[in-house]
């Protein structure tokens, strides 16, 4: 399950659907029903038809299925191709820019996973606790994984400073340990911010002023809006070379949509 924002007024692109949504459907055509009006003539043809039918039908049955072969259960296969009765699905990819945002693992990985995330959210700390370590593990030098800011600060009052924290870390090379430290955490808050700091070395004085001066305020909100007018309205949400996978969902998932783009099976 994600975390999800209250409804608000902002106008959105259709939202992108909860959990995987790999592939995505055709949506099935509907046909409204139309009432049909007979008159007594068009009865009368109707019956003739039917009479004809069961007529066929009769003979069907009295002279054996030699009347119409090709529906004996024991012919042998038509030489005409058969009818597909499905349609190939339909894949969406979306481009999701990834400079200027931290990331871990080769640059020219074969798989770029980008996760929108929310240090406060409930779900996005277990997607952290249970996935995240083991899915690196499972593709070594094949995952570029990269961080992009999505705090949902109607429901997580804490999620908006600890991205800025986070990324003030990032000033000093500390992102990722930061990172770790709050996913890790049960509290967050100025306090929390500080003993961070204090145990990955940085310097006091300018973490403290880059969280004081809201530095990297617009920044983050820049992600949001961007996540914002995507469709995304819940965390997390990852996108595995553009192909949009939403809520903590477990190892099998990513590791099944991961071996099918490394085998090629979607279309780019």
């Amino acid at each position: 399950m994600p975390c999800m924002p209250p409804r608000t007024t902002r106008t959105t692109k259709k939202p992108i659907e909860p959990e995987i949504v790999v592939p995505v459907p055709v949506e099935p055509v509907i046909l409204e029903q139309e009432t049909i009006t007979f008159k007594r003539s068009h009865f009368f043809t109707a019956l003739s038809v039917l009479t004809f039918g069961l007529g066929v039908l009769a003979g069907y049955v009295i002279w054996g299925t030699n009347l119409f072969p090709g529906l004996r259960s024991d012919s042998q296969p038509s030489n005409q191709p058969a009818v597909a009765a499905t349609s190939e699905p339909q894949y969406t990819r979306y481009d999701i820019p990834t400079e200027g945002s931290y990331a871990l693992g080769p640059a020219d990985a074969p798989i770029t996973i980008v996760e929108f995330s929310d240090f406060q959210c409930p779900f996005c700390k277990r997607w952290h606790d249970e996935v995240y370590d083991p899915l690196l593990a499972a593709y070594p030098g094949q995952i570029r994984f990269v961080y992009r800011n999505l705090p949902l600060t109607s429901i997580h009052p804490d999620a908006q400073s600890a991205a800025e924290a986070a990324m003030c870390a990032g000033e000093q090379d500390k992102f990722w340990e930061f990172h770790e430290k709050l996913f890790s955490s049960t509290t967050l808050g100025s306090p929390t911010y500080l003993q961070y700091a204090q145990e990955l070395k940085l310097d006091p004085v300018t973490f403290e002023n880059c969280l004081t001066a809201n530095k990297y305020q617009a920044q983050i909100q820049a992600d949001s809006n961007f996540a914002i007018d995507l469709g995304i309205n819940s965390t997390p949400t990852f996108f595995i070379n553009g192909l949009a996978v939403v809520g903590a969902q477990p190892l099998d998932v990513f590791k099944q949509v991961i071996d099918r783009e490394l085998a090629g099976d979607f279309p780019n």
